[in-house]
């Protein structure tokens, strides 16, 4: 007789008894092939969109806006052509015109046939000193899922020769890597609609909703106690169980005047190639990557910070693991969480070991839902999953089709929105750079965090602290976590262990 299920009393998902009977278990079943495919009446969420679907719900919708502004200069800027580019590029992209409305089956994508399409554009002249907050407002304005579409421009006319064009989509139909293939895209339609021809793009080999229903058909239900997805919500089930729910950071006297909670500010953060080439070292002696090295390091910063042994750290996953994705515009990225066990570590390489294996197995369980996930947890599910979160991106050399060359007779420069979410509490946004040769070139990035929880002075103390961590590590300290948990006298453990550093080395 087979059991499984999720023990309440222990706080984790258990497995049933394989009695070899079961169908699969003999004869594995070919992997579903990623492919065009009839489009059914119903097509759920891809698992990378349901958080955002459920924040949105909650009132949370421009919590995930992804905003770009552009500025083009020159004396041939073609409004005109700037609307039309923008409507063609709806049609190339599903994501673009799809809403997400609640169905009794559950949320559902459902795309709008391109020559139904009104796109949420208008045009209106501008003075430069109302530009920032125009853009601003724009950016801060939220979408309802259910009946927008999930994009939405301005034409901002400074002059005859000078417009800004503000773009902001929605998380549910972009992430990160889109943004690359949706300037392209977009200055390519532009260039061809100033010139009156059709945009030479290449044909698309799939599109969002070919992926979604492929990833479904990967993942299996939940309802099925053998399928992928119910064996990765086990996995974090278990691996998340008995942690602390909400790490005890310092927090900021509360003002007068509430503060919007995810209103962010940010601090810059950077590291020389000297430090960058020492991580490579520390990560290739442990069998790592310059990224867990990082986490590592990020982990006890957090756990320092917060004083604690048991500390929870994201990153998320680019979910672009097929070739056919890398031209998609869509959401495809997700978190996937870290929970180190600072006190289970006796030193620095212990502790990159425990990173590398925790990042392995959450790179191979990147598909369980975050609202899923909590309802499977002992914790208040008004609790976040996470509160710190480090992502490592790799520098790319910018491509000659988003910028047009000087004969075109005009340039296109990005231009700031203003406007910062910290939808997590500690987040660290990083980019490696390389030279020509290959040869690392230093770390840069940002630490976003909310106002609302944190001074100016508490966030500035976390990089510092961070900071010397990550140097620490770089200059070859190995020894023991304590000297660099400890928070008492402001930095003199830390003095320490770099003296430590400088014996060992």
């Amino acid at each position: 007789m087979r059991s499984g299920g999720f023990d309440v009393g222990r706080g984790v998902l258990t497995a049933p008894a394989r009695t070899g009977s079961e169908p699969g278990c003999l004869r594995p079943t070919a992997p579903p092939v990623l492919a065009p495919r009839p489009c059914p009446a119903y097509v759920p969420l891809a698992p990378a969109q349901e958080r955002m679907w459920h924040a949105a719900r909650l009132g949370r919708s421009a919590d995930w806006n992804v905003a770009r502004a552009m500025r083009l200069r020159g004396a041939s800027v073609d409004v005109a052509a700037l609307r039309a580019a923008l409507e063609l590029l709806v049609a190339r992209h599903v994501p673009l015109r799809t809403r997400y409305p609640a169905t009794e089956f559950g949320p559902a994508q459902r795309v709008a046939d391109p020559d139904n399409v009104v796109l949420d554009v208008a045009e209106c002249g501008i003075t430069e000193a109302e530009l920032a907050p125009a853009v601003a407002a724009l950016a801060r304005q939220p979408f309802d899922l259910t009946r927008d579409l999930p994009v939405r421009a301005r034409l901002f006319v400074l002059g005859p020769d000078d417009v800004v064009l503000a773009l902001v989509v929605h998380h549910i139909s972009v992430d990160g890597r889109s943004m690359s293939p949706l300037i392209r895209d977009l200055v390519t339609a532009y260039l061809a609609c100033r010139a009156g021809t059709a945009p030479q793009w290449p044909p698309l080999p799939i599109s969002y909703i070919d992926y979604t229903l492929w990833k479904h058909e990967q993942l299996g239900e939940f309802t099925d106690e053998w399928s992928r997805a119910t064996h990765q919500l086990r996995y974090w089930a278990n691996a998340l169980a008995g942690r602390p729910a909400l790490l005890d950071l310092p927090a900021r006297e509360q003002p007068a005047t509430p503060i919007d909670p995810v209103a962010g500010a940010l601090l810059p953060i950077s590291f020389d190639a000297a430090t960058h080439a020492g991580l490579l070292r520390v990560a290739q002696d442990g069998r790592a990557s310059l990224f867990m090295v990082l986490q590592a390091a990020f982990a006890l910063t957090v756990g320092a910070f917060a004083r604690s042994s048991d500390v929870t750290v994201a990153t998320a996953v680019s979910g672009r693991d097929h070739r056919l994705l890398d031209d998609l515009v869509g959401n495809f990225s997700d978190d996937v969480l870290m929970r180190v066990r600072l006190d289970r570590a006796g030193d620095v390489d212990e502790l990159i070991d425990q990173v590398r294996r925790l990042a392995l197995a959450a790179y191979a369980h990147p598909d369980t839902p975050n609202p899923r996930l909590k309802r499977c947890l002992l914790q208040d599910a008004a609790l976040p999953l996470f509160q710190a979160t480090l992502i490592l991106q790799r520098a790319r050399a910018p491509r000659t089709t988003a910028e047009p060359p000087p004969a075109q007779g005009f340039s296109i420069t990005e231009v700031p929105t203003g406007v910062v979410r910290a939808k997590h509490d500690l987040e660290f946004g990083l980019t490696d750079h390389f030279d020509p040769l290959g040869a690392p070139a230093g770390i840069d990035g940002s630490f976003i965090y909310p106002i609302a929880r944190f001074d100016e002075a508490t966030a500035q103390h976390f990089v510092a602290r961070f900071r010397a961590v990550v140097g620490l590590l770089a200059e070859g300290y190995r020894g023991p976590l304590a000297a660099l948990l400890a928070t008492t006298g402001r930095g003199r453990s830390l003095s320490t262990a770099r003296r430590a550093t400088r014996v060992l080395v």
